[in-house]
């Protein structure tokens, strides 16, 4: 039964008469606030205000991205801004203050960026959700996630703040699958939207942990996406009420 059901669930698209197409176009994902790669240091050194702040922000996280969270410490960060050590102080009174304002800012900037995905659809539940995994699938093509996340999961796991702090930048993902899914789905329960978002959501992560940046399937996603597009697409809408695999209900011709 589980092995029909994979199969099932892997070749819904052609079961239910997809067209495997695009889920959008790649110009319209939206773009992460936060990036290393839109960072340029201000020229004319320091300042004390909303410049400093996001300048020693931006440069925890490039130090993190490129050497990790060892190497994240107050005096790298000061030095790579331009700044003496003390002056870190002036905005964060310890690294763990840092930390929790580099998260806050990261989240802020998923919140905005999956709020984007939402305005590009039109209105339309399907498309919100295509445009949702061609967001999170094409932010795991990026160096930036790709070294990000690990550094931030390896840390969550003996350190109960930033786990905390994880945790909470998947809810509003989750939250929002669950939304356009009931959109899609009105027939469903609460408890199915929820087992559905989380099953959408940790596969997703699942693809960019081997297709994305440096890694061994990268060349596939581009297929990988429009898979996830059409299939997630497709059990959504056969999923019914109670269903343990929404997908089973699709007939096999």
């Amino acid at each position: 039964m589980n092995s029909r059901r994979l199969f099932v669930l892997w070749h819904a698209p052609q079961i239910v008469g997809f067209q495997s197409d695009r889920c959008f176009e790649r110009d319209i994902v939206p773009k992460l606030k936060f990036s290393v790669d839109r960072f340029a240091p201000r020229e004319g050194g320091y300042s004390r205000g909303a410049e400093g702040h996001e300048l020693i922000l931006q440069t925890a996280l490039s130090v993190l991205v490129e050497h990790g969270y060892q190497a994240m410490t107050l005096r790298r960060i000061a030095a790579e801004c331009g700044l003496k050590a003390g002056h870190i102080t002036y905005y964060f009174k310890s690294k763990d203050d840092l930390v929790r304002a580099l998260l806050q800012m990261i989240a802020g900037s998923y919140r905005e960026a999956i709020e984007a995905t939402a305005e590009n659809a039109g209105g339309d539940p399907e498309q919100k959700l295509k445009n949702l995994i061609r967001f999170i699938l094409e932010d795991g093509r990026t160096k930036q996630t790709m070294f990000l996340f690990p550094e931030l999961w390896a840390l969550a796991n003996h350190d109960p703040f930033v786990k905390e702090r994880v945790n909470e930048m998947y809810m509003p993902e989750h939250a929002y699958i669950e939304t356009v899914v009931e959109e899609m789905n009105p027939a469903l329960t609460a408890k199915d939207r929820q087992n559905v978002a989380a099953l959408i959501l940790s596969s997703l992560e699942g693809i960019a942990v081997f297709a994305g940046y440096g890694k061994i399937w990268e060349d596939r996603m581009d297929s990988l996406e429009e898979l996830a597009c059409d299939c997630f697409v497709a059990f959504v809408k056969a999923m019914k009420p109670g269903d343990k695999v929404g997908a089973e209900r699709l007939s096999i011709a």
